[in-house]
């Protein structure tokens, strides 16, 4: 199968979606890599290196013209233009807040696999995860850095100082994201309270951290409380394909510290918290009613080397497993690709993303063609 890399487009994005370990493993078993010229630069690797793993040099059209594409973003822009029957998408999509990419999709008839709803029998995201642990360390480094006076905080140092209350930092959500928010919080010896709905986790939480966390259960009472003494609020919530629930109301950040700061990891999906709005690397906050907020829907694009090679270790299995099988071989051989498949033929084949979309969800099964035959082939006949 012929594999296309393209650069990414999105604002401050500098991930590519291979390595040029990934593109060896797929050279390795006859497979062509076709990467767009300079896509790796961002990410700290050269045109040589991906030529040196046995990868082919070339434009954006001959990365975008190959049987499978995959991506680290969702196409925008000129890229949805791109789209066609009978190409295969692999990448992050989060297209329940991104309609616009939906509608895209949906009118080529483009096969779209989305990183983000790829999910194991037990519930977990492997896809998903890696960047939820990068976007999750990040997180209050940044808020660290907006609590500073001079970008606009209230002038809290996150560890405090001996003699002096350290930040307190609010973390809503216990998942992959928010732990290790709250691990990385603790670490710099912030007073650091995890809210989460699910007692479980929560006890996962305290068994590994031994109270140095303070564990919450999640209820709009205890949000509330939680939210009005924070300096940092960092949220966390996921419902994996769909748009994340609103979990800080606005008259919540009313309550809010002046100059306290929210990080909202849950941007990516339409944000938890009622003020949130996307933001960009290039222009990264804003201010409402008094609070800094940080919005940024590519968190870890900012740090993309950790990033580009982490997001390799978990997709590459998947990128071989659709190279050698095909969508539909591989999806029966792991039904963990199973709600993967977003989009076949112009139909949404994702239970969360259609109901976010307000669309009738279609088993991917029954309208995917048989292996090695492509979508618009089968179409045809």
């Amino acid at each position: 199968m012929i594999i296309g890399v393209p650069a990414e487009t999105k604002t401050g994005e500098n991930r590519v979606a291979l390595t040029p370990d990934g593109v060896r493993e797929l050279t390795a078993h006859g497979h062509q890599v076709l990467v767009q010229e300079g896509a790796g630069e961002g990410s700290s690797i050269s045109d040589r290196e991906f030529a040196v793993a046995g990868a082919t040099s070339g434009s954006v059209d001959d990365a975008w013209g190959a049987e499978l594409v995959v991506k680290v973003k969702e196409p925008i822009g000129e890229e949805l233009r791109r789209l066609r029957a009978d190409q295969v998408l692999f990448t992050y999509l989060h297209l329940a807040a991104a309609p616009v990419v939906a509608k895209a999709l949906l009118a080529a008839g483009t096969t779209a696999l989305a990183y983000e709803t790829v999910q194991l029998a037990g519930g977990a995201l492997p896809l998903l995860a890696p960047m939820s642990e990068v976007a999750g360390r990040m997180a209050p480094q940044i808020g660290a850095h907006y609590l500073e006076r001079e970008n606009g905080g209230r002038g809290v140092l996150l560890g405090g100082a001996p003699g002096v209350r350290p930040a307190r930092v609010v973390v809503i959500g216990a998942g992959n994201v928010g732990w290790n928010a709250a691990w990385i919080a603790q670490g710099m010896e912030a007073e650091v309270w995890l809210l989460d709905r699910d007692l479980d986790r929560l006890r996962f939480v305290d068994q590994i951290h031994k109270g140095r966390i303070l564990t919450l259960a999640s209820n709009r009472g205890a949000v509330e409380r939680a939210v009005a003494e924070a300096d940092l609020v960092i949220g966390a919530v996921l419902v994996a394909g769909g748009r994340a629930p609103t979990v800080v109301t606005e008259e919540m950040v009313q309550g809010m510290r002046r100059g306290a700061v929210i990080v909202d990891m849950a941007v990516d999906q339409g944000g938890c918290i009622e003020t949130t709005e996307a933001t960009t690397h290039d222009a990264p906050v804003y201010e409402r009613h008094g609070v800094i907020h940080y919005a940024v829907a590519n968190v870890p694009g900012a740090v993309p080397q950790t990033s580009t090679y982490a997001l390799t270790n978990a997709t590459l299995p998947y990128v071989l497993a659709l190279a050698e099988r095909g969508v539909r071989g591989a999806v029966e051989h792991d039904p963990a690709l199973h709600p993967g498949v977003v989009t076949v033929g112009g139909r949404v084949t994702n239970a969360a993303v259609a109901e976010a979309l307000g669309e009738q969800a279609a088993d991917p099964l029954e309208h995917l063609p048989p292996s090695g035959q492509t979508a618009h082939a089968a179409c045809a006949n």
